[in-house]
């Protein structure tokens, strides 16, 4: 029989999906039996570590980039009929996980000079899933440890870049991206329902918006921007003379990504009506800690990286999420 203990907010927990009891947050700022604290978990990939106390539960999310944060766990249920969806892209929608790792591999590449060079399967949980700085900060930590974190995102850049304008000229990798099965039906069932739909992705808009873009020519949906009723992304990459944004600070498994797409873009500010689909451990952490029903799909990385407990519910497919929102 799995050990079980029970966190407020989360309710009961199964060390059987991953997590790991601690003695102190990793920032030591709190300690199991210490000034209220009675007790401290973290998820399987120590990204995000739950300080219980009596009443409460503090979500503390790590940074490679050293900007860590404090999030309160809010009990997240489904208080009425669902009126909003929020879907992650790669992997949820899209499938193109594989196609970005290869390219922060060629990064690697790059940084190393070595074309040979290739991922093992240890590293892929922290190669995706998360923002780009943080998947080239572990790279660096772990591969090149005398780069720079400017140099591998001008690599990144390059690659990247090189690839989106060969995929748009119908000369890229071949099916880099491809839709999700069963995602047409899906989205158009969601339709049908008046349920409104938000694309949230952590993908800054240049590599994320030719992958949606060709995924809903595949499937013959038209424009995206006007089949969704909001398109959140990480924003645009920083560089000399040009303006960026934070989202490579405030990406999942932070919850600012889905809290500005459901609060500001649906104007849906009652978490009680509205359910999150991720494939990935930093997406569902990121949606548990804005508050809201989160459903994991298989296919990603939830199980392999220990956050298969910060879903409410886990499904095999599309259909079982939509008996779900059909109550």
């Amino acid at each position: 029989m799995s050990q079980k203990n029970t966190l407020p907010g989360l309710g009961s927990i199964d060390l059987a999906h991953g997590w790991k009891l601690l003695d102190k947050c990793s920032d030591g700022l709190h300690k199991a039996g210490e000034n209220g604290v009675c007790q401290i978990i973290a998820t399987g990939d120590s990204k995000v570590e739950l300080i219980g106390f009596k009443e409460k539960t503090l979500g503390y999310v790590k940074s490679e980039m050293d900007f860590p944060a404090y999030y309160p766990l809010r009990e997240s249920t489904l208080s009425g009929p669902v009126e909003a969806v929020l879907m992650d892209l790669d992997g949820t929608t899209v499938h193109s996980e594989e196609f970005w790792i290869w390219i922060i591999e060629r990064t690697v590449q790059s940084l190393l000079n070595n074309e040979n060079f290739r991922f093992v399967p240890e590293d892929i949980p922290y190669v995706s899933g998360h923002s780009v700085s943080e998947h080239l900060c572990y790279c660096i930590e772990k591969y090149a440890p005398n780069a720079k974190l400017s140099d591998a995102r001008n690599h990144y850049m390059k690659h990247t870049d090189r690839e989106m304008d060969l995929i748009l000229e119908g000369k890229g990798r071949p099916n880099a991206f491809s839709p999700a099965p069963g995602i047409k039906e899906f989205l158009l069932s969601l339709k049908e329902l008046g349920i409104k739909i938000a694309l949230v992705t952590s993908g800054l808009y240049r590599k994320a918006y030719p992958e949606i873009l060709s995924a809903f020519e595949t499937l013959e949906l038209g424009n995206p921007e006007e089949f969704y009723d909001c398109i959140i992304t990480a924003g645009y990459p920083l560089g000399r003379g040009k303006a960026g944004t934070l989202g490579e600070l405030e990406a999942k498994p932070h919850p600012w990504l889905y809290a500005e797409a459901c609060a500001v873009g649906l104007n849906i500010t009652d978490p009680g009506v509205v359910i999150g689909i991720e494939d990935s451990g930093a997406g569902v952490c990121a949606l548990r800690l804005a508050g809201y029903y989160t459903v994991g799909i298989s296919g990603g990385n939830i199980l392999e990286s220990g956050t298969r407990g910060m879903c409410d519910e886990y499904c095999n497919n599309f259909e079982e999420v939509l008996q779900i929102i059909r109550g």
